[in-house]
């Protein structure tokens, strides 16, 4: 119990220790909601037009909004490892690793803050969708739902990049190869269309990818009110999660060997 409680606390510090840095300087908040404004505004609206993309009755900007807001997540969280390589140049993860703390806390910490980044990012989503007209279930049960959905998907996809950061130990790399999966990734899910649209082979990886997943999830709760797929949403998140969490507490002290 004594080393539970050790470990919650330990992240939890990290977390806000995080966290604090997005209240002294909100700039990167604000201007990676540029990119979700533009896939609504323009993407959104254009292929609105387009009758028969969507089977169901609700338009296509619509239906793109959860896609666009677990876009808007994974973007946040797919180059939190630059700022692992970043603390690791200056000195910062070479202290937290030499704490008592567990590897796992720290890893687990930082992805918590990844996760209040992903809150933030769909808060202004949120706000968007309501200034153009987009109509969500945003009743408080599946707001805060969504807000779950979020934190652990910021973790899965911030630890990923913390152990892909742990492999490639350079910034530029940790660019190049998040700009390199960040959009096959987006591409073979069911973000911006249906599964149905899909050729065979293309479905079968979209099976594979947890962002499918955690867009079924958002769409189940924020459009559809269909709750009979979040089960199956919620174990394939959490079974990522923990394998992402548990190779990035594996992986992290090669970072600064």
């Amino acid at each position: 119990m004594i080393r539970i409680v050790k470990f919650l606390s330990s992240s939890l510090t990290i977390a806000e220790m995080e966290a604090r840095k997005i209240r002294h300087d909100s700039t990167e908040l604000w201007t990676r909601a540029v990119q979700p404004a533009l896939w609504l505004l323009l993407f959104g609206e254009v292929f609105n037009r387009i009758k028969g993309i969507t089977s169901s009755n609700i338009s296509y900007i619509t239906f793109i909004a959860p896609g666009v807001l677990a876009q808007s997540v994974l973007f946040v969280s797919i180059f939190y490892g630059i700022t692992i390589v970043w603390e690791r140049d200056v000195g910062l993860l070479t202290k937290l690793l030499s704490t008592p703390s567990p590897r796992s806390s720290i890893v687990v910490g930082k992805a918590l803050a990844a996760g209040v980044r992903g809150i933030f990012q769909a808060i202004m989503i949120f706000g968007l969708t309501l200034i153009i007209g987009i109509n969500l279930r945003l009743d408080p049960f599946d707001v805060i739902s969504v807000f779950v959905v979020i934190v652990l998907f910021a973790m899965c996809f911030s630890s990923l990049s913390m152990t892909l950061a742990s492999l490639l130990k350079t910034r530029e790399r940790m660019m190049g190869i998040g700009q390199a999966i960040t959009m096959p990734l987006f591409f073979a899910s069911n973000a911006i269309y249906p599964l149905d649209l899909m050729p065979e082979w293309l479905r079968t990886i979209s099976l594979f990818n947890p962002l499918s997943y955690v867009v079924d999830a958002m769409r189940s709760l924020l459009i559809t009110g269909d709750y009979s797929g979040i089960p199956l949403d919620a174990v394939a998140l959490v079974l990522s999660t923990l394998i992402f969490v548990s190779l990035a507490s594996i992986m992290i002290r090669r970072l600064i060997e």
